[in-house]
């Protein structure tokens, strides 16, 4: 799809195009360093750049560049040492601004279009609730994916389930030593397994039937098999649950789980093997990667298998298989050295391929107020269902200070400010969960920039027109000239997000739009404006900003209400 080039591009090209008449072939074809300006809408370094390439004085270069612009829709100016400043022209502006309004992507391209990229992320593990651990993956995977998709790739969701090892023989043995009601819960799982742990360290013979019990579930006994079974539905239905609550892209249908690649062990280790890749050390099969001193152990030397031989066959039918062009794991930071040594393996044993990218995206812990891992008073992990109870309650309490409470805005508010506290933090820092801060009227919070759409959503409707037009002749202030270039911006942003797989990109980009829509707001009367024309295209201003807020929150996984 054919995207709106933002006023920036413009601007790189003319002065390019200047370039190209003045410079030497060579230098013409250099970056024009075209950048956001205090002193102008954008600023040009280019003339110092290449005064010594092109043997000209800086000012004498940029002076140059500047006759050839004369005549375009640029104003531009000389200033310091050879700087160009440069201010779009009103009718350029205007133009814009009518442009993306008539694009229902707002002018934003899919430059993705042809790709398939694997996002795994969430991935929690059977019979456990999910806690505030998950919570990070969950977000930022799901806020990936939905960006990602928007660029145009072909984006497949991968929630790596938990489903196999060790502790599933012991749970499926207490269960059948303590049978359970029909429809049972992932809360009550989660203590039962809590229980057939402290049977398993405190009690030797039971330990011993639970390691029988896994023998037989890895033989497939059909009657452990079925319990096994029921362990993963009542599980997946409690995920889905938290991840409809949650409001993530996650279904059933995405689930990739750990079991589904059991038949495809040995055939990884024998692979190794036979390429000269993996060799025994200890007993165990291990491959040694250069420049890393642990080896990654693809079997145990109890014949077991763990892991690095799962991801590496998770990794090569993610590639052999679904074809992926990009595959993004958002793990937390602290399995660096895993997908490290994951991704060697797999390049040199051929299943990963140049034209394949794997990327490890980590991130940070949850911290309580007090600095430290987010615990309960207790000390224990804190569910993330109960994490979820406290945002909605805190943005109860923030909403009734102003408005009559509406549930589903209340919930909306609630689960927006998790998810947004968390994607607004640099994505390899730790953050703070504070549900005060989180759910404040004020500052950088889901809450704010929700209202910030309300708000523009209400001058709308006010104005009770349905039909938006621009006029170019019209003048432009200096607040709308910078909510235009901010605007502007929000395809470069989204393309960042990309390249950099860091949301919080998008989140600052939304937080500096909310703000200048507030200045706007103050130096500019939308409704009672002095002409029609005016009126029309401030009008204009705010539904761009209106679907901008509401779009870019959308990507991000949050609900922009139309009433607050």
């Amino acid at each position: 799809m054919t995207s709106v080039p933002a006023l920036h591009c413009l601007v790189e090209d003319a002065i390019s195009a200047a370039a190209a008449r003045v410079l030497p072939r060579g230098a013409a074809q250099r970056d024009p360093l075209v950048r956001p300006s205090e002193h102008a809408d954008f600023q040009s370094n280019l003339a110092p750049a290449l005064a010594g390439e092109a043997g000209l004085p800086p000012r004498e270069l940029a002076a140059r560049l500047l006759a050839e612009l004369a005549d375009g829709p640029l104003d531009v100016e000389l200033s310091g040492p050879g700087f160009l400043n440069v201010t779009v022209g009103r009718q350029a502006l205007w133009q814009q601004l009518a442009d993306r309004l008539a694009d229902d992507r707002l002018g934003v391209g899919t430059p993705l279009s042809g790709t398939r990229t694997v996002v795994d992320y969430s991935g929690p593990n059977i019979a456990k609730e999910m806690h505030v651990g998950h919570v990070r993956s969950t977000v930022i995977g799901d806020a990936l994916a939905r960006v990602l998709g928007h660029l145009g790739t072909e984006v497949v969701r991968q929630n790596h389930l938990g489903d196999w090892g060790t502790q599933f023989g012991m749970l499926v043995q207490y269960l059948d030593e303590h049978p359970q009601p029909a429809g049972i819960g992932l809360a009550e799982l989660d203590t039962l397994y809590r229980s057939a742990r402290q049977a398993f360290d405190a009690d030797p013979a039971f330990r011993e039937r639970a390691q029988l019990r896994l023998v037989a579930l890895q033989s497939g006994d059909e009657a452990t098999l079925d319990l096994w079974r029921e362990l993963i539905a009542a599980s997946t239905e409690g995920f889905q649950r938290l991840y409809d609550r949650l409001g993530v892209l996650l279904t059933p249908a995405d689930v990739d789980a750990e079991s589904r690649f059991n038949d495809r062990l040995d055939g990884v280790v024998e692979d190794l093997r036979a390429a000269g890749l993996a060799v025994e050390s200890e007993g165990a099969v291990c491959v040694f990667v250069d420049g890393v001193d642990a080896p990654l152990i693809v079997r145990k030397k109890d014949g077991g298998y763990g892991y690095p031989a799962t991801d590496l066959a998770t990794l090569r039918h993610r590639v052999e298989e679904l074809g992926a062009d990009r595959i993004l794991y958002v793990v937390d930071a602290r399995q660096a050295l895993h997908f490290r040594q994951v991704f060697a393996v797999g390049r040199l044993a051929g299943w990963l391929p140049d034209h394949v990218e794997a990327v490890h995206v980590p991130f940070g812990m949850v911290l309580g107020t007090d600095g430290k891992p987010f615990k309960t008073r207790s000390g224990g992990t804190v569910r993330l269902a109960d994490l979820l109870d406290a945002a909605v309650e805190g943005a109860r309490a923030a909403v009734a200070e102003r408005e009559t409470v509406d549930e589903a805005v209340v919930t909306a508010a609630g689960i927006g400010s998790v998810k947004y506290a968390d994607l607004s933090n640099a994505r390899t820092k730790n953050y703070v969960f504070d549900v005060a801060r989180m759910t404040s009227l004020t500052g950088n919070t889901a809450v704010y920039l929700q209202y910030a759409h309300v708000r523009v959503r209400s001058i709308l409707a006010r104005a009770g027109e349905t039909a938006v037009t621009v006029d170019p002749d019209t003048a432009v202030s200096p607040a709308e000239r910078a909510l235009l270039l901010r605007l502007d911006g929000f395809g470069a942003v989204l393309a960042e997000v990309s390249a950099t797989l860091e949301p919080h990109r998008l989140t600052g980009y939304l937080f500096a739009l909310a703000k200048a829509l507030t200045d706007f707001y103050a130096q500019c009367p939308v409704l009672k404006a002095d002409t029609p024309a005016l009126r029309a295209n401030r009008l204009a201003l705010c539904t761009l900003a209106a679907r901008t807020l509401a779009q870019g929150l959308g990507l991000l996984g949050i609900e922009a209400p139309e009433r607050m």
